[in-house]
């Protein structure tokens, strides 16, 4: 996320702005909280379409029919104002990395993996197409990575830009209907588009989470030879796992017609003894609750949590309340319908915990916590704790931040803002766990030669030579290679994530005293997979044992230390 530029607007709607998530053809999206706190994604169109009426006319319709969409894969339209001077459309904010960043990141994914997001994926299709809306552009920055699954976004919205195509697919403003490397014969060709589009454009998908490449070649070589090679050449697929080669290389099919039906998909993503179709996606379901192996790879499960906390910071620019005039609007439209939307069946399609905040254009059934514990949160149509609602500027105090860190799950997937999980307490993996000595990490002896020193801000609780990134790593019978990453931060927050092969652990903690030793509070669990493997964990100190070694003590007895070399600042 991007910090707001001189020029943006301070609020939209009823909506504060705190960053840039992105800018594409149709205009900024920004991450934003309403008053009540609830944080989503706000797109504003650009204005030079916006003066367009015919596009106007489009994009009503097609954020009307957006509304419709139900179901747990997609990021449900929340909120519109297709009449103000400038429209926009906010959406339910997925606090998670896009599949792009993955796999830019960790690479492709292993098999296993793709069948969930496959799973996923065609559930969203699914509800989607039933909400009589083509995606158009389904592509991996489209897809968010959450702990249960993926999520779809900006849905159906795509087609108010072929308003402005000309009958091209690039339009006037250089904007293209769809990304080139990701789209359909038919949109290459300009033909008209069906949900059997979206079934190519999930196939190209697939194939680039599976290796990391697009299956008809980067856009390096030129956009015209990519749209070239999507009508007329086959898809490369090499790395392609063979369990998914069939699967794929259907869905890449040149004629529309001749491309699987998405009830189709899910029955041949059955996993080997599955009890359905679609039995994939059981499994992230299994994930979330702590029955089944996670979805995704422990690092990136760690890597969620990270995304997680990263979000509890984010804080709008010192200012007032945001000016309701700095976005013009018209006036409020009559309600949207408030009844609730069509639940997915839930024999194969995990359910997202969402926040029960009250909305005029979502609902969500409350769901048992099997797995995870979470706060109690306010009945529909009660506002949430005051110093939730409403952050204010700078650093978070310790009573904000703890109930923050409390709320967690109230802030990363679907409805309402985002869903992040609080494992449970119990469980056998806490953060302090106590490995035998290691033989080739150095441990600290003696006097410790890093005394705290060097303040630079007489108001942290950190040293500043302790502020960074630090990392170490030990072996256990039972966990086999096990990694600590330790992220202290100048506001005395202090992060920790840990991961073997069968764990992915995050925890966090806070800094109660200066010392020296810098005293830390008892951990609590932000997330983890699965969730009987990870549990708080007692206070803690820190004492730097030199400029790039930091040593981490249990208070209580019996447990050996952590040494922790420094790997970023």
């Amino acid at each position: 996320m991007d910090e707001l530029r001189p020029g943006d607007p301070q609020g939209i709607g009823a909506y504060r702005l705190l960053g840039r998530l992105g800018i594409g053809g149709m205009g900024i999206v920004y991450l934003a909280r309403s008053e009540r706190g609830r944080t989503v994604a706000v797109k504003l169109v650009r204005e030079e379409l916006a003066e367009q009426e015919e596009f106007r006319s489009r994009f009503r319709r097609e954020v009307q029919a957006a509304r419709r969409v139900g179901g747990q894969w997609t990021a449900p339209v929340l909120d519109a104002d297709t009449e103000a001077a400038v429209p926009w459309v906010a959406t339910g904010y997925v606090a998670g990395p896009s599949l792009q960043q993955v796999i830019k990141q960790y690479g492709p994914l292993p098999e296993s993996s793709v069948r969930v997001l496959a799973s996923g994926l065609a559930h969203a299709l699914r509800d989607i197409h039933a909400a009589g809306l083509v995606h158009r552009d389904l592509k991996p920055s489209n897809v968010m990575i959450t702990i249960d699954g993926p999520r779809v976004i900006d849905f159906g919205i795509a087609r108010a830009l072929e308003t402005v195509a000309g009958g091209d697919s690039l339009t006037h403003t250089g904007a293209m209907v769809g990304s080139p490397g990701f789209m359909s014969p038919e949109q290459v060709r300009g033909d008209r588009v069906t949900p059997a589009c979206d079934i190519f454009c999930l196939g190209s998908v697939l194939a680039y989470a599976a290796t990391g490449l697009q299956p008809f070649g980067a856009a390096s070589s030129g956009v015209h030879a990519q749209m070239f090679r999507i009508v007329q050449e086959p898809p490369d697929l090499d790395g392609v796992p063979e369990g998914l080669r069939e699967l794929v290389t259907d869905c890449l099919t040149k004629a529309p017609e001749l491309r699987p039906e998405l009830a189709e998909v899910l029955e041949r993503l059955e996993l080997p003894g599955g009890d359905g179709a679609g039995s994939a996606g059981a499994r992230a379901a299994g994930a979330r609750d702590g029955s089944a192996e996670p979805w995704l790879p422990g690092a990136i499960v760690a890597e969620l949590g990270r995304h997680a906390v990263r979000l509890l910071e984010v804080e709008s620019a010192a200012a007032p309340a945001p000016d309701r005039t700095a976005v013009d609007t018209a006036p409020p439209a009559a309600a949207p319908d408030a009844t609730p939307r069509p639940l997915p069946p839930t024999a194969y399609a995990p359910t997202a915990y969402a926040p029960t905040y009250s909305s005029p254009t979502y609902s969500s059934p409350s769901y048992s916590s099997t797995g995870y514990a979470r706060p109690a949160l306010p009945p529909g149509g009660t506002p949430p704790p005051p110093t939730y609602a409403q952050p204010g500027p700078g650093p978070a105090p310790r009573s904000r931040r703890g109930a923050l860190i409390a709320a967690v799950v109230a802030l990363v997937v679907v409805a309402g803002g985002a869903t992040a999980y609080i494992a449970s307490r119990g469980g056998t993996k806490d953060d302090d766990a106590h490995p035998p000595p290691p033989t080739t990490t150095a441990t600290a002896t003696g006097t410790p030669t890093g005394t705290p020193t060097g303040r630079t801000d007489p108001d942290s609780p950190v040293p500043s030579a302790m502020v960074g990134v630090w990392r170490t790593s030990f072996s256990t019978d039972e966990e086999g290679d096990n990694t600590r990453t330790l992220t202290v931060k100048a506001d005395g927050t202090v992060e920790l994530s840990g991961d073997s092969a069968t764990y992915a652990c995050f925890w966090t903690m806070h800094v109660t005293s200066a010392g020296p030793p810098v005293a830390l509070s008892p951990s609590k669990v932000v997330t983890g997979t699965p969730a009987s493997s990870c549990s708080p964990g007692g206070a803690t100190t820190l004492t730097l044992v030199d400029d790039t070694h930091l040593r981490r003590d249990n208070v209580d007895a019996g447990k050996a230390p952590l040494t922790y070399t420094k790997v970023q600042q």
